[in-house]
């Protein structure tokens, strides 16, 4: 039986109509004769939605008694004996009740496929298993309702519901998604601009890559291998040296005049030991391409071009971005270099730039070692030398120029051993000496084409050859390794010391020091792994690369870390000599892990420092300032109530006052609390609009005695983008503040004035004054200087100012008052010309 097919339906939140387009389908199918049935759709009292289920068949749905509950949810035995064409299934990862025969409606909709049932169905984003860490970071909200990834990736169709983050917004306020005592909440938490913007671009992301996959499917499928330039891709091949940072902003350019652009830097290392590039240049370049909005890629392959080529086709790029060789201009006899190769290979789809840098024409230096090994290709070369040297160079000596003599014969023959031990090291240099010496003998040592030897000082000459061409390989072999080696120290010196900065500056992440692992010994994947005990099973604390290794006997190479921690790698079986280096690079993983535990516990115990102290501070604003106005409060109520005290109307009229004005202080700290609590809980969302001052600055001053206040605020002033509310909540703050605090006879001065593109509102008061140590620590929660202010206040005031004042994209500072006293600065956006009264796109919402 032929599995069904999966459609989806993505969206970035609830509400973009992911089951209205759902809907649309299926009645678009019934009208072509398709047998489509509603398995499962849950209209939320949204009245569109449920419109769109009339007309179509609905199987019965399962009721499940759950602690004393009834629930339905779809029945999946009901939709196996209806066996639709077709079927709707909303809501993919939602979680079924217990007693339901699976735990997830993915794993319902399995089992419709596997009968062979089209299914269609919806799923939000931020359901989507590998994207729970992200979504938390943004929403701050853990889904606890996922779907595994593979899951939505095999639906054979994928179809994106999109709605820009205003328009949302503007249905849930109309009431098209959630119930209208729901639709504040909704808007000042999950429904927030920031946190739908962030989601939105998400999704994008997320199917744009599922895009490429069915892309890059299909071209293998059919064998496609042009390439095909869908959108500008752009590879960077990087050697590790200084050059690679101007051939990534240079490509970064060539990215940006198309739309959709992307970069791709790889490094290509080979496969015989430690990578011959600094770690610390890639870790530069890495840091470069990704604040470019690149990718950094490492690949390892012995043949450079062919490598960097494959790469670029299996990633459909269009272009290639190379420099100009730093080869020296004789060095090009031993090959063409990579530049060339790749842009006479690369065929007609594909571009290829070479770029000119400082570093190009002036060598590449002494090349970072691989052991004492010379390379497989050079040792090549070397055996090459000096087996076929002598050969070929006994065919031009003895028909081109058979009258050179025998001492200029030796010369030559030696040039070639020299030649072999300098590409091959010893043994190609004394099979060049034994050839040699034979060949010699045989065609230019009288008698020829025998062994034997006439001259006895021909024997001295032949005896001379091959010792001196002995010694002089033994030389050059021992010259080359030293060379080799010293080079190789350079390279371990250069990433130890690499590594003691990390430790000492505590920079890198566990992920990217994995990472640079992986790219300086050329390996597949890096784990690290730990487990609490020798009988425990391994667990992974962080990994890089595709299908990492879940115990160390899976890997190619291992190094362990005290009894229950190992670095575990795979790609190839690394050297001896490499371990070194493998092992301090093990010994800084766990460091780094360590250090990020001790990080995260550390923000632990600060977030409950934190509330410890404020809910201290809490208690004992509400054991004294809260406690006084209840007392007041209580007073007068009590002797209202006493029948042994005839009241008289005056007396009546004065305790009535007191409970009033008792009542208002305690509306006011309640107020200042709770408002206290939306800016640290995130949840103030400001509505933006253009309008003028003398509109909200007389209306802030209801709360001070008339005569306490002089205004100044011109009329030409210009208008303002703020949020009202929250504007006159800030003025009366901090107006009220400064009455507090300054002298009866002086009245505190409100002045606005127009500065660039800001509006400052000056709140001058002739009071006290604040230390200049004190100017900031005034606005923290609960401060109140010197502890002792006239009247009542719990000291939050001027802190819920300055986070109202800050949500609107405005700040607020103390400055002194010349002669004395405290001038608080208000600064506000200046409007852009808007008509008042016509709203903004609203602003972020505070944090």
């Amino acid at each position: 039986m032929a599995r069904g097919k999966l459609r989806i339906y993505l969206g970035a939140a609830p509400g973009v109509g992911k089951t209205y387009a759902m809907l649309s389908e299926a009645h678009r199918r019934v009208e072509r004769g398709t047998d489509c049935v509603v398995a499962y759709v849950e209209h939320h009292g949204r009245p569109r939605t449920e419109v769109m289920l009339h007309g179509l068949e609905q199987t019965p749905r399962r009721e499940l008694e759950y602690r004393d509950t009834s629930f339905t949810e779809m029945d999946i035995d009901a939709v196996l004996t209806r066996r639709p064409r077709v079927a709707l299934v909303d809501e993919l990862a939602h979680s079924n009740v217990p007693g339901s025969r699976n735990a997830k409606r993915w794993q319902d909709v399995e089992e419709l496929l596997a009968a062979g049932i089209d299914v269609i169905s919806t799923v939000n984003i931020q359901h989507l298993e590998s994207l729970g860490d992200v979504v938390e970071s943004i929403t701050g909200v853990r889904q606890q309702e996922t779907v595994p990834d593979e899951m939505v990736r095999r639906a054979d169709q994928i179809e994106l519901v999109d709605m820009s983050p205003q328009a949302l917004r503007r249905r849930m306020a109309h009431g098209n998604i959630y119930r209208p005592d729901k639709v504040d909440a909704a808007l000042s938490n999950y429904f927030r601009p920031g946190n739908l913007t962030a989601l939105r671009e998400l999704a994008l992301l997320w199917v744009a890559d599922r895009v490429d996959e069915y892309l890059n499917a299909y071209r293998s499928e059919h064998e496609v291998s042009t390439i095909w330039g869908s959108r500008e891709r752009i590879v960077v091949g990087l050697t590790g040296g200084p050059e690679g940072r101007t051939l990534i902003r240079r490509a970064a350019r060539l990215a940006e005049k198309g739309a959709g652009g992307e970069v791709l830097a790889v490094y290509i290392a080979r496969s015989d030991g430690l990578t011959s590039s600094s770690p610390k240049e890639l870790a530069v370049q890495r840091e470069l391409v990704e604040d470019l909005g690149g990718t950094f890629h490492h690949v390892v392959g012995d043949d450079v071009p062919k490598a960097l080529l494959d790469f670029a086709r299996g990633v459909n790029a269009t272009q290639i971005v190379l420099g100009v060789s730093r080869r020296k201009s004789w060095q090009y006899v031993l090959g063409p270099g990579v530049g060339a190769t790749v842009a006479r290979d690369s065929g007609p789809d594909l571009d290829v730039h070479l770029i000119t840098h400082d570093e190009a024409g002036k060598g590449r230096g002494l090349p970072v070692a691989r052991g004492a090994r010379l390379g497989r290709s050079r040792t090549v070369r070397g055996w090459l030398v000096g087996v076929l040297g002598p050969v070929l160079l006994t065919l031009l000596l003895t028909h081109v120029a058979p009258e050179v003599g025998l001492a200029n014969d030796m010369l030559l023959y030696l040039t070639l051993t020299v030649a072999a031990a300098l590409l091959g090291g010893l043994l190609p240099a004394l099979a060049s000496a034994v050839v040699g010496s034979l060949l010699l003998n045989w065609y230019f040592t009288p008698p020829v084409h025998t062994l034997t030897i006439a001259d006895p000082q021909n024997i001295v000459a032949i005896a001379i050859f091959v010792g001196v061409a002995v010694a002089v390989a033994s030389v050059v072999d021992l010259a080359a390794r030293r060379t080799h080696q010293a080079a190789r120290l350079r390279a371990e010196s250069e990433i130890l010391s690499f590594l003691a900065g990390n430790v000492l500056r505590g920079e890198t992440s566990l992920e990217e020091l994995l990472e640079r692992v992986r790219e300086t010994f050329g390996m597949v994947s890096v784990a690290l792994l730990e487990r609490e005990s020798d009988v425990a099973p391994w667990t992974c604390a962080g990994s890089v690369g595709p299908r990492p290794c879940r115990s160390p006997e899976e890997a190619d190479a291992d190094m362990p870390v005290g009894d229950h921690m190992a670095l575990a790698l795979t790609g190839r079986v690394l050297p001896a000599e490499d371990r070194r280096v493998l092992a301090a690079f093990a010994a800084q993983a766990v460091v780094v892990l360590d250090r990020r535990r001790l990080r995260h516990e550390a923000g632990r115990a600060r977030e409950l420092a934190e509330g410890n102290r404020i809910r201290t501070a809490l208690l004992a604003a509400v054991s004294h300032d809260l406690r006084t106005p209840l007392a007041g409060i209580k007073a007068s109520v009590s002797s209202l109530r006493s029948d042994d005290v005839e009241w008289s109307e005056e007396d009546r009229a004065e305790l009535l006052e007191a409970i009033e004005e008792g009542a208002d202080r305690l509306d006011h700290l309640v107020g200042n609390l709770l408002d206290m609590s939306r800016l640290q809980t995130g949840t103030v969302t400001t509505l933006i609009r253009e309008i003028d001052l003398d509109e909200v600055v007389p209306m802030a001053l209801g709360g001070v005695p008339e005569d306490s206040v002089d205004l100044d605020i011109p009329e030409t002033l210009p208008m303002v983008s703020v949020d009202k509310g929250l504007l006159e909540r800030v003025v009366a703050n901090v107006v009220e503040n400064a009455v507090k605090y300054s002298r009866q006879d002086e009245p505190v001065l409100v002045a606005a004035s127009a500065l660039a593109d800001r509006v400052e509102v000056r709140v001058v008061d002739r009071g006290p004054g604040v230390p200049d140590d004190a100017k900031e620590r005034i606005f923290e929660p609960f401060q109140r200087y010197g502890d002792a202010p006239r009247g009542a206040g719990v000291g939050l005031g001027l802190a819920v100012a300055r986070g109202f004042a800050e949500a609107m994209g405005g700040t607020i500072n103390a400055e002194d008052t010349p002669g004395g006293g405290l001038t608080m600065v208000l600064s506000l956006r200046m409007a852009r010309g808007r008509n008042p009264g016509e709203p903004e796109t609203p602003a972020a919402v505070a944090s």
